[in-house]
């Protein structure tokens, strides 16, 4: 109870409002997303780069993206490293889905050519096929620094 200006006893009433951790998320999803899945901003991100393997089986593949996911949590990044046994249209799907801002594929053709497909999240269509030493200064130039 409280008086107010008149003497008068009064109920004191009270309410918050938390903006809490669940909430901010819920606002990010909500202004970044499309009809594909979230669209993280590299801030918030759970992850900041997913790769992905076409041929989840195939050795060459399997060392590629290995050494792909050392190099750049070495330089800093949080990895996802998507080795699923599941057809590459399921997982391009689920990565879409989860929003994370990078996803980089490693396929026969791409390998053959000594390098990977990069593509941003944003990115509408295909991506690009970059070399192999040049992905975590690529990953920098997209993201920013590493945290």
């Amino acid at each position: 109870m409280f008086l107010d200006a008149d003497g008068n006893e009064q109920v004191m009433e009270m309410g918050t409002y938390g903006i809490g951790v669940t909430r901010t998320m819920a606002a990010a999803v909500e202004q970044n997303h499309d009809d594909k899945g979230i669209l993280w901003p590299v801030s918030i991100a759970p992850f900041e780069v997913t790769i992905v393997t076409v041929k989840s089986d195939d050795v060459p593949s399997r060392e590629a993206a290995e050494r792909l996911h050392d190099e750049l949590e070495t330089a800093g990044f949080d990895v996802l490293f998507d080795d699923r046994d599941e057809r590459a249209g399921v997982k391009f799907n689920d990565a879409d889905l989860l929003g994370i801002p990078l996803r980089v594929t490693i396929g026969d053709k791409a390998l053959e050519q000594g390098g990977v497909e990069f593509k941003a999240r944003s990115d509408k269509g295909k991506g690009d096929v970059v070399p192999l030493g040049e992905l975590a200064g690529l990953a920098a130039g997209v993201l920013g620094p590493a945290a």
